[in-house]
């Protein structure tokens, strides 16, 4: 996977999993590797017109979320 392919699926989870639009995302740190480890990012979401700053690591397993933590900003 590439960071693109990581980029695209934290996005794609933060709208599947909590309705989050996605207005930034920033990679501070990549540890996957073959599909498996912890992609942090500092991002800021949207929840229909309130807009947050988070930071979250997503943790990957075989190319899927399996965990995601977060800290406000």
């Amino acid at each position: 996977m590439t960071e693109a392919d990581l980029i695209a699926a934290a996005k794609r989870y933060l709208k599947e999993q909590y309705a989050e639009d996605t207005v930034a995302m920033t990679v501070t740190r990549n540890g996957v590797k073959d599909g498996s480890g912890v992609l942090a990012v500092d991002c800021t979401v949207r929840i229909g017109a309130e807009t947050s700053d988070w930071s979250k690591r997503f943790t990957f397993t075989r190319g899927r979320i399996t965990d995601m933590s977060a800290r406000r900003r």
